[in-house]
């Protein structure tokens, strides 16, 4: 059974920071990317960055600057560094990792961590 535990969601005031992190556990053969995606009220869930295990990254255009991701594959763990927090920043962030099993991959979720940003 594998689980994705994500962390460090909370409220800050616009411009502070915070930093996410999710830990994948279980019974696989490899992670391939990670990711992080984000949800707010009435919207579609976005991808805000993604990371291969190769290191290469990606990013939204609206965050690009503001956020890095990075992955400590020791650890089986993916961290969102999130600074320079907009209101328009606040929604559920999701951690996301494609799991190799052998046979194939496919993309598991986490519980999803709340994030406010207060104007």
């Amino acid at each position: 059974q594998v689980q994705l535990v994500e962390s460090g969601g909370g409220l800050v005031q616009a411009g502070g920071s915070l930093r996410l992190s999710c830990v994948v556990s279980g019974n696989f053969f490899a992670i391939n990317t990670m990711a992080y995606y984000r949800q707010a009220p009435g919207t579609q869930r976005e991808l805000v960055a993604g990371i291969t295990s190769g290191g290469n990254t990606n990013y939204a255009d609206s965050v690009k600057g503001r956020f890095t991701i990075s992955r400590d594959n020791a650890k089986n763990t993916v961290y969102l560094q999130m600074n320079s927090l907009k209101p328009e920043d606040t929604a559920v962030y999701y951690c996301n990792a494609e799991l190799h099993h052998g046979l194939g991959s496919r993309p598991y979720w986490g519980q999803g961590t709340q994030v406010t940003v207060s104007s």
